[in-house]
């Protein structure tokens, strides 16, 4: 019998946060499709592996011998894709938005011709998963926004801020204000992420700026394209200020905004892993090009 290991993952965050709550923020999933994996998993196993109640999640027997034994199955599995990456002189870089990489693509160039045996993947994720595909190991560094949820198990180092503006339909009372002040806008229709995106949900709807008001999310999206029709559908969206330069609408503005803190942008890599000398020596030329630029 096959089994899938984001399976095993899921299996093994439910262990250990007990409850399906914490797991589906942990893992950036929703709690339905958390609660439908772990049943795939059961009905696979043949056996219920917890034990649910309105306090949580518990292990069964069954449940408690497979916990002991998935962290290191998933050690072995991930050791195993790096070796494989390696001996194919691969490096993955997972990135949210294109505002965030600035320069790195001309950092990847000059590598590139100094290293022609290594190939560089550029792996786009949609902001489902903020942390660009390093919660689930399918890359090996990642230029990510900050913050966002699990990044203290993750080595973090921030390169450079920028200002967080609005994106506001062109048919809006305020499109033709140079600056905007934030609260103008609290009682707007916001467009946010899922909820299971947790921290970096919030600081995208700046909650903490809002001195206690509820936000009204208007719409909810994971993707840059969905974000601007929203936008030019009615909503209002807080955005770092590279947006104006690559996504456009015909029907969306950008303005400065006055009362919220600026975005943070950091390269991110998973502590404890064996290094790789290359993927070292391109993460440092990014981390100065882009600290500089």
């Amino acid at each position: 019998m096959d089994v899938d290991t984001r399976l095993l993952r899921y299996f093994a965050a439910v262990a250990e946060e007990g409850s399906l709550t914490g797991a589906a923020r942990r893992l950036f999933v929703s709690q339905p499709a958390l609660t439908k994996q772990i049943r795939r998993l059961e009905d696979d196993l043949g056996v219920p592996l917890f034990a649910r109640s309105r306090s949580g999640m518990a292990l069964t027997e069954a449940g408690r011998e497979l916990a002991v034994r998935v962290p290191a199955l998933l050690d072995v599995w991930d050791e195993a894709v790096r070796a494989t990456a390696r001996a194919a002189r691969v490096l993955r870089l997972g990135f949210l938005d294109a505002g965030a990489l600035g320069v790195v693509h001309e950092v990847i160039a000059e590598f590139r011709q100094a290293q022609p045996e290594w190939r560089v993947e550029l792996r786009q994720f949609d902001w489902s998963d903020p942390s660009a595909g390093l919660a689930g190991g399918e890359v090996d560094a990642a230029v990510v926004r900050l913050p966002f949820p699990g990044q203290e198990a993750l080595e973090v180092r921030e390169l450079f801020v920028e200002e967080r503006g609005v994106l506001l339909s062109a048919r809006h009372p305020l499109a033709n204000s140079k600056t905007v002040e934030f609260r103008e806008l609290w009682d707007e229709p916001f467009v946010a992420a899922g909820a299971e995106t947790g921290a970096w949900r919030d600081y995208w709807l700046a909650t903490e700026e809002r001195e206690g008001r509820p936000v009204r999310v208007g719409a909810v999206t994971n993707r840059p394209d969905e974000w601007l029709g929203a936008v030019a559908a009615g909503c209002v969206a807080l955005a770092p200020a590279s947006t104006a330069r690559f996504y456009s609408h015909p029907d969306v503005v950008f303005r400065s905004v006055r009362g919220v803190s600026p975005s943070r942008v950091g390269l991110a890599r998973p502590r404890g892993r064996k290094r790789e000398a290359a993927l070292d020596e391109l993460l440092e030329a990014i981390a100065r090009r882009l600290s500089r630029s």
